[in-house]
């Protein structure tokens, strides 16, 4: 199984596939797509509507790597499931913190 993040110059992109109106806002692991490649499985209470889910996401993935919210961005996949989130920073200290939120 591939990693669900791509490691860039300047930070990561993760791999993201989103549940909207859910119970809770969560993370729920990383799992593998059809083609094999994996993404984490995310959820947010918010709705799919200007944005609001996508702003929700970018919000619990700061939390959860202990960033501050404005260096976490979707982009890509703003309308489908599937999302690249964009997370500035330094590369490695992220890919560790989301070596360890996957459980890996």
């Amino acid at each position: 199984m591939s990693a669900p993040f791509r490691l860039r110059d300047d930070g990561v992109d993760l791999f993201v596939r989103l549940t909207p109106k859910a119970a809770l806002d969560r993370l729920e692991g990383v799992e593998a797509s059809a083609d094999g490649r994996s993404h984490f499985k995310g959820r947010v209470r918010a709705v799919p509507e200007n944005g609001a889910a996508n702003h929700a996401l970018e919000k619990l993935l700061a939390k959860a790597l202990g960033v501050p919210a404005s260096t976490v961005s979707v982009v890509a996949g703003g309308t489908s499931r599937l999302k690249t989130v964009r997370i500035s920073g330094d590369p490695a200290m992220l890919a560790k913190g989301i070596e360890a939120l996957s459980g890996g």
